[in-house]
């Protein structure tokens, strides 16, 4: 599957962002999704998770309340509504699918998207 991320941009402290990541084939459906971050200097971390059918949905702990992770299968479409926003959000944002179970690993997700620059200004 290919994934293409989209809808970063900048935004002020207290704003609002959607992220979208648009899948091609047609087993989108059968994969778990995830939203994965990484600001300058530092290592990718994960952010949030949903199963396939997006009856399960896990957040990390720095997102939690803010952001909401879901998808449409229909459109074959992840996104990533975020609210709130504080200038340590700010990354690059990517997308990416396993098979099976959703997880917070990086290393467990075989498809990446390009990624998404957020960057929030204080």
């Amino acid at each position: 599957v290919q994934l293409q991320a989209s809808g970063g941009g900048l935004v002020q402290a207290g704003g609002s962002l959607r992220l979208s990541c648009a899948a091609s084939g047609r087993t989108f459906s059968s994969y778990a999704m995830g939203w994965f971050r990484q600001a300058p200097g530092k290592e990718r971390e994960f952010v949030a998770r949903i199963s396939w059918s997006g009856g399960i949905t896990v957040y990390a702990d720095s997102v939690k309340g803010r952001f909401t992770i879901s998808r449409d299968n229909a459109r074959n479409t992840v996104y990533l509504q975020m609210n709130s926003l504080k200038p340590e959000d700010t990354a690059v944002y990517y997308c990416a699918a396993k098979g099976g179970l959703s997880s917070t690993q990086a290393a467990e997700y075989n498809f990446w998207g390009q990624g998404t620059l957020v960057t929030v200004s204080s």
